[in-house]
């Protein structure tokens, strides 16, 4: 069974709602996320489900399916804000949706096989998809999953600080995932704060970019730990329930482990404007030496 491409975009969906391309950074005007499904089609991933707001549903078949069609199978999933559908009793005001592990709940109707889950306005990188659908066909069990591992170094901005899921590794697996909010380059050597003060780490430290290989099992895993997040978030409408608090329980609860898949691929996403230019080179190099056509859908 080939496994399945689930893409983080309900962030993306006000940007689409105004029916305005999203940033195009190919040479002719591909996003991100064009790449990002065009290296899962070559490594052989069966569908692709976009987790997308309801009311932009159109703007995101008219955007993909043409590209698509006969390529892949497409799917869309919806990140609401209705809580009745997990049997809770209640209607929290919000201004966001939950979080990433929500989004990924929001899934577990429609996914019935190996899944990886990227964020859409993330570049990976070929090795990462194909490293992970290796993954997915031969390795992954209910209390195994997998994240890809970036070096920190190959991930960071020259234009200011940025938040990295710090992996702290044993044996291959993740023993610990911390989130940094403040990581950048200093002389060449990469530095995070906190309220302690600056901390150097390895240049090889294994970071988080959000690109996590499930099974199915995990909705039933992760469902009871968003009940309880609910509970204890009503008030805090800004709190969010992320993908590595559930890895961390699976985890410390001895649910599941979490391999770590060493990649070194560069990661470029836009943190900052000042970076844009940076991804449309990088793409551009990628283009010239043959790694993708000039025309990705052509």
């Amino acid at each position: 069974m080939k496994p399945t491409l689930l893409i983080l975009a309900a962030g993306m969906a006000s940007r689409y709602g105004s029916m305005k391309q999203v940033d195009g950074f190919g040479p002719n005007g591909e996003t991100i996320i064009d790449y990002s499904i065009y290296d899962a089609i070559k490594a052989g991933f069966g569908k692709v489900s976009f987790i997308i707001r309801e009311e932009f549903l159109e703007p995101f078949k008219a955007k993909f399916e043409p590209k698509l069609a006969g390529r892949v199978e497409t799917d869309y999933v919806f990140q609401s804000y209705d809580l009745t559908q997990f049997g809770i009793d209640k209607t929290v005001e919000r201004a966001k949706p939950w979080g990433t592990a929500h989004a990924v709940l929001a899934a577990r109707n429609q996914v019935h096989e190996p899944f990886c889950v990227i964020n859409a306005d993330d570049f990976y990188g070929y090795e990462a998809f194909e490293k992970m659908a290796q993954f997915l066909t031969t390795e992954v069990a209910d209390d195994n999953y997998s994240l890809m591992g970036y070096q920190i170094d190959r991930t960071l901005s020259d234009y200011g600080s940025v938040s990295r899921g710090v992996c702290k590794v044993e044996d291959g697996n993740m023993v610990e995932i911390n989130e940094r909010t403040e990581v950048y380059f200093k002389d060449d050597k990469v530095f995070y704060k906190d309220a302690t003060g600056e901390h150097e780490l390895p240049n090889d430290t294994r970071v988080s970019m959000n690109f996590w290989g499930f099974t199915p099992a995990v909705f039933k895993q992760s469902e009871d730990m968003f009940k309880r997040f609910v509970d204890a978030n009503e008030n805090n409408p800004k709190a969010e329930f992320f993908i590595p608090l559930v890895a961390d329980e699976l985890i410390k609860s001895g649910t599941a482990k979490f391999k770590v898949i060493p990649t070194g691929n560069k990661w470029f996403g836009v943190t900052y404007k000042e970076d844009k230019p940076i991804v449309e080179a990088s793409i551009a190099e990628l283009v010239n030496n043959g790694t993708y056509p000039s025309n990705l859908w052509a």
